[in-house]
């Protein structure tokens, strides 16, 4: 049906608006998390979270495995919700996954993520507009992340960038609309 981004910085508001296209939505909601609580304060956000959540949407905590994603009956017309890549990629790495492993598994599950008969909203965020950061897994971090978001940018239906809660629309992605006529 529709694969829709939902991308910017940190505290941007794409969570807030994802769990409110979520209360919207007629139908039954999925709520995919990735983070996991590896101390106090993670802890903490992922409670909080939980709070700004109906008791009615089901959840499913899957830090690494998103390709578990297609066991989410497909066919169901549900409203899948995805919070975040940003974690994902970052257990991901903790995990030991290659670059190209990554950047595979990203597009096998933005693919499925768009194929489905119901709506997908995948929050993540734009950690390249910042400083280069200093560390080389700093910057592996940053790279990749930028792929991963591409790959689901390009699967995606409608890509939104989220400033202070407000989404900005993402046109296509194509030449001819950037150089001139």
């Amino acid at each position: 049906m529709t694969l829709t981004l939902l991308l910017g910085g940190a505290r941007s508001g794409k969570s807030t608006l994802a769990v409110e296209c979520g209360r919207a939505w007629p139908g039954e909601v999925t709520f995919v998390a990735t983070a996991e609580p590896r101390d106090a304060d993670m802890a903490a956000r992922i409670e909080r979270h939980r709070l700004e959540r109906p008791d009615s949407w089901r959840l499913v905590e899957e830090p690494l495995e998103l390709q578990a994603l297609e066991e989410l009956e497909s066919a169901r017309a549900e409203l899948l919700i995805v919070d975040c890549l940003t974690l994902w990629l970052s257990n991901a790495l903790e995990a030991g996954f290659s670059d190209d492993d990554v950047r595979d598994r990203a597009e096998l599950t933005a693919s499925r993520a768009g194929s489905r008969s119901g709506p997908v909203l995948v929050v993540t965020n734009e950690v390249g507009l910042g400083l280069v950061p200093e560390t080389a897994l700093g910057r592996r971090y940053r790279d990749l992340l930028g792929n991963v978001n591409a790959l689901y940018a390009a699967a995606a239906d409608r890509a939104f960038f989220v400033v202070a809660g407000r989404p900005l629309p993402l046109g296509p992605a194509a030449v001819d609309r950037v150089l001139p006529p």
